[in-house]
């Protein structure tokens, strides 16, 4: 099984990763840094979980579809909150944020019916 099927969605969760990652330490820096304290922790684990979605499925093979599988899963879910919470927000690093999360959530979700 080769890494190659699933490039687009790979794409969508390291593009979700630097955007999550960019989002919490532009969120830290704002002057009210204290109310953003949910948008960077979310960020946060959304970068995470991405980076791991997009590593489970380079390395994914028939013996591990069903793990991808779920992990693309709660990866959208991840990222469908993390869309949720920065859209509450009206700076532009946010905006970017939530619209790479819903890309990655709909990539993923994607990705998983289709190998399911």
């Amino acid at each position: 099984m080769s890494h190659e099927k699933f490039k687009t969605c790979i794409d969508a969760c390291n593009d979700c990763a630097a955007e999550c990652e960019h989002c919490a330490t532009a969120c830290g820096h704002e002057k009210n840094a204290s109310l953003m304290a949910k948008c960077m922790e979310l960020d946060r684990y959304c970068a995470d979980m991405c980076r791991t979605a997009a590593s489970f499925m380079a390395r994914a093979d028939e013996h591990t579809m069903a793990f991808v599988n779920k992990f693309c899963e709660l990866c959208s879910e991840i990222c469908e909150a993390c869309a949720d919470e920065c859209e509450k927000h009206d700076m532009d690093h946010c905006k970017r944020c939530a619209e790479a999360c819903r890309k990655c959530a709909e990539e993923c979700r994607s990705m998983a019916e289709q190998h399911a």
